[in-house]
């Protein structure tokens, strides 16, 4: 039973006392604009790609051309993921790597179908305004309710989680590019790298002993204070605190309605990435030798046992399957909805094949081994790389925007089922806020490693969203309408596998 807010009881009072004034027939005594509700506000998101609202569909049917759709879906999609997808690829494998990108590419997007066809393989009942978890409760009750609100909280946190561990990643190096550059500090990193121009550097090689911001050796300026700003401006101990400064308080506000107004930054950040690599990549060459299955100082196989981690990657990277029906609603054209999806996939695709392989392929080897590419691809340049200073404000600014958007969305989701409302008090948004916010901070802290984050919560709620639920779903509607064949039986049932496998798979490996 939903719960009603004395908000929503008192504004239901005062449209009933209106309705009463007069007969149904005149409309003298409507109830005016300022006693009605003010239309919902809705929100469409992927977890590592971009937050923003979009208008509701008053008269049944979307204003969207197909194109503004297909680029609604890549820029919903496209986001931070972006950055781990060489590393996913050295990690599987240059060539299993593209292989598996293909696949999950084709894998997700059968399943997203089967979530946008979901609803019209319900028999007798208007589901015109449903989304994705109300099939979910139809078919599974309260079971399907409260199960689809857990995968989804896992998928909105572990994105906030990423993000604060970028953010503050991001910060740490403009604000130490900025140091340097005011007052004219040049430093030599003492991690492994490249001596041309286009300089690549190997962070992980100094890891295990890293000195103060990688730092030992000025080139020009001199070192006043900068002792005291290495010890209060660290990548780990101090930045990701000061953040919350800024971001707690906007987390608290009752509407995030004027940060999508930026959602603009999303894709620019992308086309910059990619004319970034392209220049890059332009630069260093092309840097590849095949090696199937065994490994050298420079390069690895083309087939590794660690691909599951790049499969974890990707189900989050393709992860739209929790708003697609939002998004296809607005579409004019709703015959096009499966082409227009399809194309969005294949544009998705096609980014992250370009980004990933460009990176990896052109990766200087030697003098660097291809497994110093970092989970975030921006740490293989420093910090003091213009084209990677200027995409790391972009992408810092585009978090900072979509940070609350997201923390709108979890509050939405978790309070308003929980408390009926979505803003009990302002100590109720405080708690769930802080936690939240210290999970961001202890990971940021203590594992700021992106790629692990990523693929652990995408592994996780793509398990449900993207392989069980679809699947399940399916199977159960053919076997009511008595259409259930063997061969979709055995197809479906290998898709849960699959995703049970992949789950399982990360906590191996």
């Amino acid at each position: 039973m939903q719960r009603v807010t004395d908000e929503a009881s008192a504004m239901n009072k005062r449209i009933h006392y209106y309705s009463r004034l007069a007969s149904p027939a005149d409309r003298a005594l409507i109830a005016p604009d300022h006693v009605l509700p003010a239309p919902d506000e809705i929100y469409v998101y992927s977890p590592l790609g971009t937050a923003f609202k979009i208008d509701s569909c008053t008269d049944g049917y979307g204003k969207n051309s197909s194109i503004v759709t297909i680029f609604m879906i890549w820029n919903t999609m496209m986001g931070t993921s972006i950055l781990s997808i060489p590393w996913g690829i050295k990690q599987a494998g240059f060539t299993s790597g593209i292989i598996l990108i293909l696949l999950m590419g084709i894998l997700t997007l059968y399943c997203c179908y089967r979530v946008v066809k979901s609803r019209n393989m319900i028999p007798l009942i208007d589901t015109s305004d449903w989304e994705f978890p109300d099939v979910c409760k139809y078919y599974f009750g309260s079971f399907g309710q409260w199960s689809s609100l857990l995968f989804s909280m896992v998928s909105l946190v572990g994105a906030m989680v990423v993000y604060w561990v970028l953010m503050s990643n991001f910060l740490f190096n403009t604000g130490k590019f900025i140091y340097n550059f005011v007052h004219g500090i040049n430093v030599t990193e003492i991690v492994p790298g490249t001596n041309e121009s286009n300089k690549v550097i190997c962070p992980g090689a100094a890891r295990d002993n890293p000195p103060q911001n990688g730092s030992v050796t000025f080139l020009s300026g001199n070192n006043t204070g900068f002792e005291l700003f290495e010890e209060w401006w660290d990548k780990s101990r101090t930045v990701p605190f000061y953040l919350i400064a800024v971001l707690l308080p906007l987390l608290n506000l009752k509407s995030p309605s004027f940060f999508a107004k930026f959602n603009v930054l999303g894709t620019v950040s992308v086309v910059y990435l990619v004319f970034l690599v392209t220049v890059k990549a332009a630069h260093l060459g092309i840097h590849l030798e095949y090696n199937w299955f065994t490994e050298n100082e420079f390069f690895v196989p083309e087939f590794r046992i660690l691909f599951p981690q790049l499969t974890g990657v990707l189900t989050l990277a393709f992860f739209i399957h929790n708003c697609i029906i939002t998004l296809l609603q607005n579409n004019r054209n709703q015959e096009n909805n499966v082409r227009d999806l399809s194309v969005a996939y294949f544009l998705v695709g096609l980014t992250y094949l370009y980004v990933g392989v460009i990176i990896f392929a052109s990766f200087p080897s030697p003098p660097l081994s291809k497994e110093c590419i970092e989970q975030n691809f921006l740490d293989n340049f420093p910090s003091n790389d213009i084209m990677s200073f200027v995409a790391r404000i972009f992408l810092l600014f585009q978090m900072m925007t979509v940070y609350p958007l997201l923390g709108y969305l979890a509050r939405v989701q978790l309070l308003g089922q929980v408390f009926g409302n979505v803003y009990p008090s302002v100590f109720h948004v405080l708690v769930l806020n802080i936690a939240i916010v210290g999970a961001g901070v202890a990971m940021a802290r203590f594992y700021p490693n992106i790629g692990g984050i990523i693929r652990y919560s995408g592994a996780t709620c793509g398990l449900a969203f993207v392989f069980v639920y679809p699947s399940l779903i399916y199977v159960i509607s053919l076997h009511r309408a008595g259409q259930l064949t063997w061969p979709a039986l055995i197809i479906h049932i290998f898709i849960i596998l699959l995703g049970l496998a992949n789950l399982i798979a990360q906590f191996l490996l």
